[in-house]
């Protein structure tokens, strides 16, 4: 019988929120179901496995990351766009480096994390409107702009800016200039190969 009160929502929020504390890795059916004061075996009848739970965390971060970005962007275009996007990803990655990890958890075709994942390319496409560009050049920019913000954003997080000057933020102002600048530039600099 499923202890009362314990659902799938409330067990996901849980390993997402030890996931904030302890890594991604560290998450584990069994280091959830201690901080629940339950059985492993509870857990299963609210999430299916491990790879159930890591999908509910991925489900439950891509939403709470798109109703971020969505918010920030709102009425923006161009380089306000760009820099509430990015600055919307980079700050929830500092405020929830497990949950982070978590929107890159691959998934299975039906996981509700890919609808979720959806919004995050409807987001980005949304800022690359202002830069007009085609539909191929778009693919390629939104490739771009994720590993820029992710990259930058997960070095941040594992330290690697901490032992020199300038700050960080310095830099993440100057890359900001650049995305905008590549791509405000890149319709001209398309030459076929």
């Amino acid at each position: 019988m499923p202890r009362a009160g314990l659902t799938g929502e409330v067990v996901v929020r849980a390993a997402a929120d030890l996931a904030d504390e302890i890594g991604l890795a560290a998450t584990t059916l069994s280091s959830v179901a201690r901080v629940l004061g339950v059985r492993v075996a509870s857990l299963y009848s609210h999430v299916d496995g491990s790879t159930g739970l890591r999908e509910g965390m991925a489900t439950l971060a891509l939403d709470e990351l798109a109703d971020r970005v969505g918010g920030a962007i709102a009425g923006r275009s161009g380089r306000d766009a760009l820099e509430a996007f990015a600055t919307a990803y980079r700050d929830y990655a500092r405020a929830h480096p497990g949950r982070n990890e978590a929107t890159r958890v691959r998934v299975g075709p039906d996981s509700p994390a890919v609808a979720a994942g959806r919004r995050h390319a409807d987001l980005t496409r949304a800022v690359l409107r202002g830069y007009d560009l085609d539909e191929a050049d778009a693919v390629h920019a939104t490739r771009l702009l994720g590993s820029v913000v992710h990259g930058y954003t997960d070095l941040e997080l594992s330290g690697s800016f901490a032992h020199s000057a300038p700050p960080p933020e310095e830099s993440w102002a100057r890359v900001l200039d650049a995305l905008d600048h590549t791509l405000r530039s890149w319709a001209a600099a398309t030459t076929p190969r």
